[in-house]
């Protein structure tokens, strides 16, 4: 995934966006581009691709050349540049940069080293980076397309197990650390986030875990992801109930599912993010619980578990194939209960792929 072919094709991207330069700190951004999973740090680690044609180098502190060196940066051809405790990197990219109109910043970068490069190029216009590399990172290669794919498995393998670790009396966080122990047992390297919402807690869209005991009856959204080495991320909700789950619970339960088919079922080149939206939003409102479905169907997906393209009203971008991104509408009674079904898709040339293959039914345990 990271090339000197992904390189050139940035450089490329950075020169005819007019911005003087890219300049990448650690993050996704960085990643992405470089393939270096840099440490967040208060030293500024860089990379610098000017936009003007000229080679690409990095920034980085001495202590963490090594580092730099041996991930996949250092097999791109781009210049190492250590700097020492008593340097001044920032002076150092200004210097080599010159003269530029606009800089491109990572969209992750911190606000103490943006303004660090805003008085080391106060006549350089400040910008995102995500207007070079927006296009590029949001159409996945068949390379990031299979990274998804892993990610995908393994997270369905996690829900696989959900079913033996629910049980009335347990509490959310009980289940939810037994979640997050198999996420990393499953191969992601970190756990991004754990949803074990019970009872009431499922009417709330973003519910963490709590004390709560699960108790009989009670329907429970579980909604989770983690990375994996590759970087790239998984997502997936499903829904369980202990027992037999309450009547009106079970009739929206099939709108959802129903909802959620239609969306993913619309996915194919051409067609617009919003209109993915309507699929699933025009089934749930036809069935009398439109007021109840309050987010967007879903957001892309890859270095990060939330980025473009965001799939929602207003957003009349095409889908091309490459797309990645999750389909998840809900329907959330306050007081009372949820539901959300969450698949990751991606949009190929013939329509959709579907990356979670876990069922999309009520579980009953």
């Amino acid at each position: 995934m990271f090339s000197a072919d992904r390189l050139d094709l940035v450089r490329s991207a950075t020169a005819a966006s007019g911005a003087g330069a890219l300049l990448l700190t650690p993050g996704p951004d960085l990643r992405y581009v470089s393939g270096y999973d840099a440490h967040a740090l208060e030293r500024l680690t860089c990379l610098v691709v000017p936009g003007d044609g000229g080679d690409p180098f990095m920034m980085v502190p001495r202590l963490e050349l090594p580092a730099a060196q041996a991930s996949p940066a250092g097999r791109l051809g781009v210049e190492f540049v250590p700097w020492d405790e008593t340097d001044d990197p920032y002076a150092v990219v200004a210097h080599r940069l010159g003269e530029v109109g606009s800089v491109a910043l990572a969209d992750r970068m911190w606000a103490m080293q943006s303004l660090r490069f805003r008085d080391a190029l106060p006549g350089a216009e400040q910008r995102l980076a995500s207007s070079v590399l927006r296009d590029l990172r949001m159409r996945k290669s068949a390379a990031e397309a299979a990274a998804l794919a892993e990610a995908g498995a393994a997270i369905d393998a996690v829900h696989a197990l959900v079913p033996s670790l629910l049980k009335a009396g347990r509490t959310e966080r009980e289940v939810g650390r037994d979640i997050a122990d198999a996420i990393l047992s499953a191969g992601h390297v970190t756990i991004d986030f754990v949803i074990v919402a019970s009872g009431p807690n499922g009417a709330s869209p973003h519910h963490d875990v709590s004390d709560r005991v699960i108790r009989a009856g009670e329907p429970v959204v579980v909604d989770i992801g983690g990375t994996m080495a590759s970087g790239y991320c998984s997502d997936s909700t499903r829904n369980y109930c202990v027992g037999e789950p309450p009547a009106d619970y079970a009739r929206y339960f099939e709108v959802l599912r129903a909802a959620q088919d239609a969306a993913c079922e619309a996915v194919r080149p051409g067609v617009t993010c919003e209109s993915i939206d309507a699929a699933a939003r025009e089934v749930i409102a036809a069935a009398g619980y439109g007021e109840l479905f309050v987010h967007r169907t879903g957001h892309g997906i890859g270095l990060e578990s939330h980025e473009d393209p965001y799939i929602v009203a207003g957003n009349d971008e095409l889908l091309v194939p490459g797309m990645a991104f999750s389909v998840e509408p809900g329907i959330y009674l306050p007081g009372e209960h949820g539901a959300r079904i969450e698949d990751i898709v991606v949009c190929t040339e013939e329509g959709v792929s579907r990356l979670n293959n876990t069922t999309r039914d009520l579980v009953i345990v």
